[in-house]
């Protein structure tokens, strides 16, 4: 083999290759950021138009989650296997004739099957995208390719909210789908503009290792989507089953993370035996690695507890549009774009761990201060502020995380690392978007229980007639409406609404401080993050 003397400093800054993959590649994650981020924007007219409940939409989100989260270390494999591109433009295609599913939908079960497709064909293409990008891409190039992908994720979650806000609003909120439908026809047409990336040789699917995977992930996220309804520890009502009086949701979250470690020693086992896993242990097997990914899981687990926290305040509580749902949400958003773009420029002056420490600490105050100073009004300058704070500490750290993850492993590795990010990403939407649920329902239940049961002026007899077992967030209008189906006088009513709405004011302050504790939480894992200096080449800590 002959060998290549060391490029002179300076010449790879010099030496740019062309942005046309990555405006490529950045579509590939617009089409599918556009989908799910205008799901939770839709949620009142969706329930309006389809007479269903708020969870069938947040049922449709985590169908999504779930497909992408179980099934796109599969992806990965596919792709190493048939190639990256062929890959990413065949779950193009799939992704396309879900939005038309999902457009003309003529009921909830279509419009969750619709979903379900949509993650699937995600799993496909989260992989290919790091491919793609460390095909094109090396170096400082790379790593800002790398951030563009963070950012574009971001701006496209401001640009779904916005459009899914306004055509819900103006139009209908089947638009907000409709118009990825010719989106997704340009990216694969555009797709073969794109440098094919060769197969990997001798790779074979691992079947067992996708159940394990499969299973593991859904029984994790079908367990924390569950907590409230079927019971944190014993059996509610609503629970499908009841071993021993208790609730089947802690079970299978047990069962997840049982399944998880089976499918890590099977992992090792078909490495002894020299086949190939579905995930390449090499990208988490030292502890920066696992540090990277604890950290990364984490914060996506914090921001979406936040943007579904956010929406449900909004549209069910103060009973406002999904357009004042956008824009309420756009500080935030632009904050994460403006983070994740821009923190690659201090990548030469501090350290991961220096960076994650700060933008942890940057989250939890965010949260402290949306719950100190939370009322009726979102449009109060101390609310954007946290808003933002979130989202600068959340862009920091998606950015950060993800550069860690792909810088240490070989470019061989590159599916697997968007495997792994991937799973991240849609397991802790998942479980963020049901803790939340399951904390501020749950604190909910608790408040107005003992408000109900502290206030004279509410009699037992009217409590009897109303379910307290099933307290979720309403709107003043929907509680008025079903009080007037029981014995309740006009007083009665007046002070049971005053009760519900201080009991979800307080909760919504509880769960947001409970948050920024567990982002406070999460700096000491993030401390085994790398520490070199710029110039160092980074030992990896087994």
């Amino acid at each position: 083999m002959t060998a290549q003397s060391p490029p002179a400093p300076g010449i790879e800054a010099e030496l740019q290759d062309s942005w046309l993959p990555m405006v490529v590649i950045g579509m590939g994650q617009v089409q599918m950021s556009l989908n799910i981020n205008a799901l939770p924007v839709s949620i009142g007219n969706i329930v309006n138009e389809f007479n269903t409940a708020p969870t069938t939409v947040g049922t449709a989100i985590v169908a999504y989650s779930l497909s992408v989260a179980g099934f796109v270390m599969l992806g990965g494999k596919l792709g190493q296997k048939f190639g990256s591109l062929l890959i990413f433009q065949i779950a193009t295609v799939l992704l396309l004739l879900a939005m038309v599913m999902m457009t003309f939908s003529t009921s909830a079960e279509i419009m969750i099957v619709a979903q379900l497709i949509a993650g699937l064909a995600a799993a496909a293409i989260v992989p290919t995208l790091v491919v793609l990008i460390a095909n094109n891409y090396r170096g400082k190039q790379q790593s800002k390719a790398l951030g563009i992908l963070g950012a574009v994720q971001a701006i496209t979650t401001v640009t779904a909210f916005f459009l899914a806000g306004a055509l819900g609003t103006w139009i209908g909120w089947r638009w907000a789908f409709g118009i990825i439908i010719p989106f997704a026809a340009v990216v694969l047409l555009l797709s073969f503009r794109l440098k094919r990336v060769p197969k990997i040789p001798g790779v074979k699917i691992d079947w067992v290792g996708v159940v394990l995977a499969a299973l593991s992930i859904i029984f994790i996220s079908v367990g924390f989507n569950n907590l409230n309804g079927w019971g944190l520890v014993l059996a509610r009502a609503a629970a499908p089953l009841a071993p021993l009086g208790i609730s089947p949701a802690p079970i299978l979250i047990v069962s997840g993370v049982i399944g998880v470690q089976l499918f890590v020693a099977w992992a090792q086992r078909r490495v002894a035996a020299q086949q190939t896993p579905l995930l390449a242990l090499e990208v988490i097997d030292s502890r920066q690695e696992q540090a990277a990914a604890i950290s990364m899981m984490s914060i996506v687990i914090l921001g979406n507890a936040m943007t579904f926290l956010v929406p449900l305040y909004i549209q069910m509580v103060q009973g406002r549009t999904s357009l004042n749902t956008s824009v309420a949400m756009i500080p935030y958003q632009l904050a994460v774009f403006a983070a994740a773009i821009s923190i690659v420029r201090v990548f030469d002056r501090l350290t991961p761990r220096q960076i994650a420490r700060k933008a942890f600490i940057l989250v939890a105050v965010g949260m402290v201060v949306l719950a100190i100073v939370m009322n009726n009004e979102w449009g109060t300058l101390p609310v954007i502020m946290g808003l933002v704070l979130v989202g600068l500490g959340q862009g920091s750290l998606v950015t950060l995380l993800f550069n860690v993850l792909v810088t240490s492993s070989p470019k061989e590795l590159a599916a697997d690392v968007g495997a792994l990010r991937g799973t991240i990403n849609n397991l802790a939407a998942g479980v963020g978007t049901a803790l939340a649920g399951a904390l501020v329902v749950g604190i909910l239940s608790l408040n107005i229980q003992r408000g109900v049961m502290d206030n004279p002026s509410i009699p037992p007899e009217l409590i009897q007639q109303v379910n307290l077992d099933e307290v979720t967030f309403v709107s003043n209008d929907r509680l008025q409406a079903t009080l007037t189906t029981t014995t309740a006088t006009t007083d009665q009513m007046d002070e049971a609404i005053a009760i519900n709405a201080a009991a979800r004011l307080r909760a919504l302050k509880l769960t947001f401080l409970f948050l920024a504790a567990l982002a406070l939480l999460v700096i000491v894992p993030s401390r085994r993050l790398p520490s070199y200096v710029p110039g160092e080449v980074p030992t990896p800590e087994r």
